[in-house]
């Protein structure tokens, strides 16, 4: 992530106080109990980043680098009669380059052992979160597991978590190495029949990190992180981490009740390698870019909604191509073309 950023230009107030920090009963019932409170902050920000590829007519004549704002949510849900005490920023581990508003908000629930969702997108830095995660866990002598839902993600947080940390092992069905580590990397499934046989070391295990949490969402293997999730001993704290989880409120009050401890929700909007929409024409040989990016991302959501706008959007499109390039009007706008 840090590579990709030129400078961090960051146009916002400072956090407000804690005593100025938004906190009010949200009014929700929660399975039947009492009201929740939510405590909210929100910061805006600005940063610059290198073109890349990117429409460069909004870039700075002087640096030559795209200005993106973004902002940074923070939200969580309390059980009720919980003595909560407002989040000051305060993260007990440096770094070599400064973090975002978001990884300090994360890290300093982890201080205070409170579970924390983090929602950022791909890129933007939720390993700092998990490493954070695992470096507190073996300072204080406790046990750790880190899930992904691939084996291939296993194995590669593996090798780099065993250069970062020396206590790791690795538990996939496939291969299993050093179980007796105080950090384990497994899958989602792994833990899940861990948990079922009783094994010893989840009595041990005070924080767990799961990656990819919006599986949970999986048609087919959504259950697992369900069941996983509500075996956990209370004790257990949770690190959530995810790109697409558009419910992480609701999931945070699951979370309070299903574990009656607190679940912040630490989300950031910011994309450090922004999407560009491009199309092929058929029968072409260049990208159809520039001004065909904003009519896409209007007609994409259409696209989405059945078979029936399908057809509707590819004539839109197809009559838009025809004045921007001549080329592109031969695209075979078809309804097998749309279809979702």
């Amino acid at each position: 992530m840090q590579d990709d950023l030129v400078t961090s230009k960051r146009q916002c107030s400072p956090s407000p106080a804690p005593e100025k920090r938004l906190r009010k009963d949200a009014g929700l019932k929660l399975m039947g109990k009492d009201a929740t409170v939510l405590d909210l902050f929100e910061e805006d920000l600005q940063r610059e980043v290198k073109p890349a590829g990117l429409d460069t007519s909004a870039a700075d004549k002087e640096t030559g680098n795209v200005v993106l704002s973004h902002s940074v949510r923070h939200q969580v849900a309390i059980p009720p009669d919980y003595n909560y005490r407002p989040k000051i920023a305060d993260p007990a581990r440096t770094y070599p380059f400064e973090l975002d508003p978001f990884q300090k908000g994360s890290i300093q629930c982890i201080n205070d052992n409170e579970s924390v969702l983090v929602a950022a997108h791909t890129l933007a830095g939720k390993t700092v979160v998990a490493e954070y995660t695992i470096a507190e866990c073996l300072r204080n002598k406790q046990r750790v597991i880190y899930t992904s839902p691939i084996k291939a993600i296993s194995n590669q947080k593996y090798r780099e978590f065993l250069e970062e940390f020396a206590d790791v092992g690795l538990m996939t069905g496939d291969v299993t190495i050093n179980p007796q580590a105080s950090c384990l990397v497994m899958t989602t499934e792994i833990m899940r029949s861990m948990l079922y046989r009783g094994s010893e070391v989840m009595r041990e295990v005070a924080w767990v990190v799961f990656d990819e949490i919006h599986y949970m969402r999986d048609k087919e293997r959504g259950v697992v992180w369900e069941e996983t999730i509500i075996l956990l001993p209370h004790q257990v704290h949770f690190v959530f981490l995810s790109a697409t989880i558009p419910n992480a409120m609701q999931f945070a009050e699951w979370i309070t009740k299903t574990h009656e401890q607190p679940c912040h929700v630490v989300y950031t909007d910011f994309r450090p390698t922004p999407l560009q929409h491009y199309l092929f024409p058929q029968g072409g040989d260049g990208i159809v870019a520039g001004a065909l990016a904003g009519e896409l991302t209007r007609l994409a959501p259409g696209w989405a909604g059945g078979r029936g706008s399908c057809p509707a959007a590819g004539d839109y499109l197809h009559q838009f191509l025809s004045n921007y390039d001549e080329r592109a009007s031969n695209c075979e706008c078809s309804q097998r073309t749309w279809r979702r």
